[in-house]
C-alpha cells in the first residue's frame, strides 16, 4: 500500500519546479464541448478533431443524475458505466432473496430487464451562452441580497423558456467560470431505465478499501443499463463503436464526462478555508458515519446489504478528502497557487495603472474581487457549523443534510417547502423548485424505492446527536427538535409514526399544496418545520454574503484572466459534460517504474499473494474460468487525461471515436487535482475495453451482450 503523505509531498515538489505561467500544463483540461482544445491537440498531437467528431461524442454520452457518467455503446440504447455508479440502483432493486450489488446481474433477454427506481439520464443537446441576459439582470447599484434575487430570477425564465416536459427537455443554466459566464444547456430527460448487468461487487471493487485510489489494480468496475422510450429499447443514432484492439502505450486518447467539483480557479483565501475548516469539519463528519454505518452493517448480513451503498460512499469520499487534505497541506502546491494569484493581481495592477484600459468597468471590479473573496470566507466560516447542520447542500433537495441524515426527513423537507415555494412566482422560489426542474423532482419524490425504517432510525439518531453537539444543548432549537428526549427516543418517535415513507401520501401532500401539508400534522414535517426558520435564514445569508458576492468577484477575476490569457482557460468542472485527453502512460514512484497495463495474469497473482481473502478474494466464477481466459489480456490502464470524481462511468475513446476504455478512478497521486493538475504522476484508471469483452465471453457466458458492444450479429 503506497504511503500517501509522501507520495503526495514528492508530487507536489515536482510542480515547483515544472509547472510554468503559461495557461495551462500538459495534457491539462476539463474543456467545454463548445469551447474544445483545438490548438492544444494540433500542437501536441497533430489531430484536430472535427465538428461531427466532437459532436457524436457529446451526443454518446449520458449524465447519471445520480452521479457519474456513461455513454450509449449500442444502437438499441445500451449504456455502460461504473458498477459503482451503478450501486444505488443496484442496492434499490435488491431484496431478500436477491443481493445484486453483492452478486451482480444478468439479463440474457430483453424481457428480463428490471427497470430501475428513480433512476434519470441526461444527453446534452444544446449549448447556448446566456451570459448577457444574465448579467443585465442585476443593476447597477443593487445590493448583494437584490442582485441574487434578480440573477435568479432571470435563471428560472430562461431555463422554464427552454424546457418542455412534454418532450422530456430538461433545461440548466450553468455557471461556468464561478459566476464569469452563464451557459443553458438543454438536455433530453431518459427516465425508463433497465438493469442489464453487473458483476459481483468482489471483482467490480476487488482490493476494496486497500487498494482503492491505489495502481496497479485489478477491476472489472463495469456495469450497463439499456433505455426505454415508449416501452421499447430507444434507438441511437449516436453511440460509441467498440474498439477490440483496445489501445496502445503512448497512444492518444479522450475522456467525455461530467467531472463534478473542482477548485483550481479558487482563490488562496478559498483554498485555506477548505485546508482549515472545510476539509477537517467534514472528514469529522465522514469518519463518524462511516463508524455509524460499519457497526450497524456489521450486525447482520441483511443490515449490511442496506447501508452497503451509502457506506462505500462515505469511505471513498472519505479517502479522497484525505488525500486533498495532504494536498492543501503541501507548502509546495499552496506556493504554487500563491504565485497563480501573484501573477494574476500583478497583471490587474498594471491594468489599473494603464490610463485606457482602467476606463474598462472590470478592471476596478478585479481590483477589488480578492478583498471581497476574503471578506465572504470570513462569512463562510462563521456558518460553517450552523449551515451543515441545519440546511445541508443548498439546491439539492434529495441530499439529506448534514445535520439531519435521514431519507424520510429529507423527504418531510421537501414535501414542507413544496407548499411554500410553488404557489411564489418561479422567480421567487429556492432555485431546486425552478419549473424547469420540477419533472426531475417529482420523479424522485414519487419513486417507490425502499427506505429502511430500522436504518432510519439509527441515522436520524445519530443525526439529532450531532444537531446537538453542534448547536448546544442549550439551544432553544435543539430543545424543541428533541422535546424533552433523548435523540434515540426522538428519532424512534419520528420515524415510526411518520407516514412520508408511503407514496400515495406523498402524493397526495405535494399535490395539495400547503393546506394539506399544514393539515397532515405528521410529526417528520412538523421536525421540519421546527428546523426550517433557522435553516431559511442561515442558508439566506451564505447566497447574499458569501455566494452572490463572490459569484461577482469571480466574474471580474475571469475576465481578467481571459484578458491576460484569451481562451484558454478552461472553467472549473461543474458536472457538467467536458472533454478531457492524454495518452496512455506509465509513470515512476520510489524509483521504480509503474507499467501503463494490468493483465488477468496480474489479477491471480495480487489474490495469491494476499491468500485469496477478504478484498481479495476471488468469486467462486473467476477461479473455476482461469483456465477460460487469455490471462496476457490487458485488465486496467492508465492514462494523463485530467479527471476528477464524477468523471466515473467515462468512456475512454480513441481518435477514431471508438471505445478503448471505461474511466473508474485516479491514483494516490490524482487526489490533489482538485487543486492542481500534473501529468508526472497523477493518473486516471480505467477498465480495458479487451479485459470486458473477454470477462463477458468466458466468465459471465454473455455472448450476446459482448455481441452487441462489439457489433457482431
Amino acid at each position: 500500500m503506497i504511503r500517501r503523505a509522501p507520495a503526495l509531498a514528492a508530487r507536489a515538489a515536482l510542480l515547483g519546479l515544472l509547472m510554468t505561467p503559461d495557461t495551462t500544463f500538459g495534457d491539462e483540461g476539463m474543456w467545454l464541448f463548445s469551447n474544445p482544445p483545438r490548438a492544444q491537440l494540433k500542437e501536441r498531437y497533430g489531430f484536430e478533431p472535427s465538428q461531427e467528431w466532437l459532436d457524436h461524442v457529446r451526443l454518446s454520452s449520458v449524465r447519471f443524475n445520480s452521479g457519474g457518467s456513461g455513454s450509449f455503446v449500442s444502437p438499441d440504447g445500451l449504456v455502460m458505466t461504473n458498477h459503482h455508479v451503478g450501486a444505488d440502483d443496484l442496492a434499490k432493486l435488491s431484496d431478500e432473496k436477491h443481493n445484486y450489488l453483492r452478486d451482480g446481474f444478468h439479463a440474457k433477454t430483453r424481457d428480463q430487464e428490471v427497470a430501475c427506481k428513480a433512476l434519470e439520464l441526461n444527453v446534452l443537446r444544446g449549448i447556448k451562452d446566456v451570459t448577457a441576459e444574465v448579467n443585465a439582470a442585476v443593476k447597477p447599484g443593487m445590493t448583494p441580497a437584490d442582485a441574487f434575487k434578480a440573477r435568479q430570477a432571470k435563471i428560472a425564465e430562461i431555463e422554464k423558456a427552454a424546457a418542455d416536459e412534454k418532450q422530456n427537455i430538461r433545461a440548466d443554466v450553468v455557471t461556468l467560470y464561478a459566476g464569469g459566464q452563464y451557459h443553458l444547456y438543454t438536455f433530453k430527460r431518459y427516465t425508463d431505465i433497465r438493469l442489464v448487468f453487473a458483476p459481483e461487487k468482489q471483482i467490480a471493487f476487488f482490493g476494496g478499501d486497500p487498494d482503492n485510489f491505489e495502481y496497479p489494480r485489478y477491476d472489472l468496475d463495469m456495469c450497463f443499463f439499456r433505455v426505454y422510450e415508449d416501452g421499447k429499447p430507444l434507438k441511437t443514432d449516436h453511440h460509441l463503436k467498440w474498439s477490440p484492439a483496445g489501445s496502445k502505450d503512448g497512444e492518444l486518447v479522450f475522456v467525455s464526462g461530467h467531472p463534478g467539483t473542482t477548485n483550481r480557479q479558487n482563490t488562496v483565501a478559498e483554498l485555506k478555508f477548505l485546508r482549515d475548516l472545510g476539509y477537517p469539519s467534514l472528514l469529522q463528519r465522514l469518519n463518524r458515519l462511516e463508524v455509524l454505518l460499519s457497526a450497524w452493517g456489521g450486525r447482520s448480513e441483511r443490515n449490511m446489504q442496506r447501508a452497503e451503498d451509502e457506506l462505500f460512499s462515505i469511505q471513498n469520499s472519505r479517502k479522497a478528502r484525505i488525500g486533498g487534505l495532504a494536498g492543501l497541506l503541501d507548502p509546495d502546491l499552496m506556493g504554487r497557487k500563491e504565485a497563480d494569484e501573484k501573477r494574476l493581481r500583478a497583471f490587474i495592477d498594471g491594468k489599473q495603472k494603464s490610463a485606457a484600459a482602467a476606463s474598462e468597468p472590470w478592471v476596478a471590479e478585479a481590483a477589488q474581487a480578492f478583498a471581497t473573496v476574503e471578506k465572504a470566507e470570513k462569512v463562510r466560516a462563521e456558518l460553517a457549523r450552523e449551515l451543515p447542520a441545519v440546511e445541508g447542500a443548498p439546491g439539492r433537495p434529495f441530499t439529506p443534510p448534514a445535520g439531519l441524515n435521514s431519507a424520510s426527513y429529507g423527504i418531510a423537507r421537501l414535501l414542507l417547502r413544496a407548499g411554500d415555494e410553488l404557489p411564489k412566482p418561479p422567480g421567487d422560489r429556492l432555485r431546486e423548485f425552478g419549473d424547469a426542474r420540477l419533472p426531475s423532482l417529482k420523479l424522485q419524490l414519487f419513486s417507490d424505492e425502499p427506505i429502511y425504517e430500522d436504518l432510519e432510525v439509527v441515522k436520524l439518531a445519530d443525526s439529532l446527536m450531532f444537531l446537538a453537539t453542534t448547536l448546544g444543548p442549550d439551544s432553544e432549537l435543539v430543545k424543541k427538535v428533541l422535546d424533552g428526549k433523548s435523540p434515540q427516543d426522538r428519532a424512534f418517535e419520528l420515524i415510526t409514526n411518520t407516514k412520508v415513507r408511503d407514496v400515495e401520501f406523498r402524493k397526495k401532500l405535494f399535490e395539495g399544496g400547503k393546506a394539506a401539508v399544514d393539515a397532515a400534522k405528521d410529526p417528520l414535517i412538523e421536525l421540519a418545520r421546527l428546523v426550517d426558520g433557522p435553516a431559511r435564514a442561515v442558508r439566506k445569508r451564505s447566497e447574499n454574503e458569501v455566494e452572490e458576492p463572490k459569484r461577482q468577484a469571480h466574474a471580474a477575476l475571469a475576465k481578467a484572466r481571459y484578458a491576460m490569457d484569451g481562451d484558454k482557460v478552461y472553467p472549473d468542472a461543474t458536472f457538467t459534460l467536458r472533454l478531457a485527453f492524454g495518452t496512455v502512460k506509465g509513470y515512476t514512484e520510489n524509483g521504480q517504474p509503474v507499467p501503463p497495463y494490468t493483465t488477468f495474469e496480474g489479477l491471480y497473482q495480487r489474490s495469491a499473494a494476499q491468500g485469496n481473502k477478504g478484498p481479495f478474494e476471488l468469486p467462486k466464477r473467476w477461479e473455476e474460468r482461469k483456465g477460460k481466459l487469455d490471462l496476457g489480456t490487458p485488465f486496467d490502464f492508465v492514462c494523463t487525461a485530467d479527471i476528477i470524481g464524477g468523471n466515473s462511468g467515462s468512456p475512454v475513446v480513441n481518435q477514431k471515436g471508438e471505445v478503448v476504455g471505461l474511466i473508474f478512478d485516479g491514483n494516490i497521486q490524482s487526489l490533489v487535482l482538485d487543486f492542481i493538475y500534473d501529468e508526472k504522476v497523477a493518473r486516471a484508471v480505467s477498465v480495458d475495453s479487451r479485459a470486458i469483452a473477454e470477462a463477458l465471453r468466458k466468465v459471465y457466458d454473455a455472448p450476446e451482450l459482448a455481441d452487441e458492444l462489439t457489433g457482431k450479429k
